[in-house]
């Protein structure tokens, strides 16, 4: 923090701004003279890619835990004008699991994305997933490895909840008019994926207090 040469509200609101909203950073850089400071577009892709992994480290801290029946679904994310795999899961009152950005849409990937999941949240009682194959077969490799199977569910209906849920990445994610790079892709959807989780209220705060969003992002690393 202590090379950071603007005043510390600005970046973490410019960095806020950027995940929380569907704005360019070439609209973020419009925008900061209306509020007496002078920042070049590239300089706020550096404070996100700089803050959001700290973001996000302090956010899994204080996560709620989520319920153990979980959708699971991947959407789909263009870096260098080819589709990439963001895998997410949330559960049945759409709290979200977990995500996982993946170049490849395969078996290796989704196992990735539950290994990951599982250690981050404990293990699901049953996981909902659509027709696809790799995702049968990684949920069938988890459970080869466990005492207690996880029940498996293929059904698309179901899911609609996570694919629903999408939507609220996929909308942010727009105006950015797809990821040069991969490294950066991901950062900046988790800095999504936390402003996401924050708003619907999935960050444990103290008790009988009432922080707004934007209130419990920032004390992540205040």
């Amino acid at each position: 923090m202590k090379r950071l040469h603007f005043p510390l509200d600005v970046i973490l609101r410019c960095v806020r701004w950027y995940v929380a909203y569907s704005l360019s950073l070439r609209d973020l850089e419009e925008m900061m003279p209306e509020h007496g400071i002078e920042v070049d577009h590239s300089t706020v892709h550096r404070w996100v890619i700089k803050l959001v992994p700290l973001f996000e480290k302090s956010f899994r801290q204080h996560k709620r835990p989520v319920g153990k029946s979980w959708r699971m679904d991947e959407t789909y994310i263009k870096v260098q004008g080819q589709w990439k795999y963001l895998y997410r899961a949330v559960d049945k009152d759409g709290d979200t699991v977990d995500f996982l950005f993946r170049a490849h849409r395969d078996k290796a990937a989704a196992q990735r994305y539950f290994e990951k999941a599982i250690d981050q949240n404990g293990a699901p009682g049953t996981v909902t997933v659509d027709k696809s194959c790799s995702n049968l077969a990684a949920l069938q490799a988890i459970n080869a490895e466990r005492e207690t199977p996880i029940k498996i569910r293929q059904c698309k209906y179901l899911n609609n909840i996570v694919e629903q849920d999408h939507q609220a990445i996929k909308r942010i994610t727009k105006p950015m008019l797809g990821f040069k790079d991969f490294r950066c892709a991901r950062i900046i959807l988790s800095g999504i994926e936390v402003m996401h989780m924050i708003r619907k209220g999935q960050m444990q705060v103290k008790k009988d207090t009432h922080p707004s969003a934007a209130g419990q992002f920032y004390s992540l690393v205040m």
